[in-house]
């Protein structure tokens, strides 16, 4: 004889509302995040949307805040590229991504160049080298421009 077990009605997991504070507790999400993470647990229509529009309006989520906490975690390993590439891709405001921008702008030299203290910490001795360690700070999102004033400033001669 052969049985099937039929799920409990009290047992269908999680709601959308749990599961995104469970998100939220984890670290800081955007609400695009969420939207993505949570659709397909979404029952009815417009209950996520619902869901979301309370946290949010509870300040549970807030862009900022992530856009803060990816500068936190990221910046001073990255640079201005990258790390504006990860705060699209999480899907912050564009207001938000150009005032964290701006803010990046102001300490992308001094981070390129503790990037590049870390990891070489010499001159290269060779144009061989000297394109590696180029290449290493492009690969960190670090621009042309700032690559070059790091390599000059640690007495590198253009």
């Amino acid at each position: 004889m052969t049985t099937t077990a039929v799920p409990s009605p009290g047992l269908a997991g999680p709601s959308l509302k749990g599961r995104a504070l469970k998100l939220l507790g984890a670290r800081e999400h955007s609400r695009a995040e969420l939207e993505r993470k949570l659709a397909a647990h979404e029952t009815t229509p417009g209950e996520l949307a619902r869901v979301l529009d309370e946290l949010q309006a509870r300040g549970f989520i807030n862009e900022r805040r992530v856009a803060e906490s990816v500068v936190h975690r990221r910046a001073p390993r990255l640079g201005l590229a990258r790390v504006r590439q990860e705060l699209q891709a999480k899907g912050v405001p564009q207001d938000v991504l150009l005032d964290t921008v701006a803010q990046l702008k102001a300490t992308e030299l001094q981070r390129a160049r503790e990037v590049w203290r870390r990891k070489f910490g010499e001159l290269p001795a060779s144009a061989a080298e000297r394109g590696r360690q180029m290449r290493f700070l492009v690969s960190r999102g670090f621009g042309a421009e700032v690559i070059h004033r790091v390599l000059a400033d640690a007495g590198e001669d253009y």
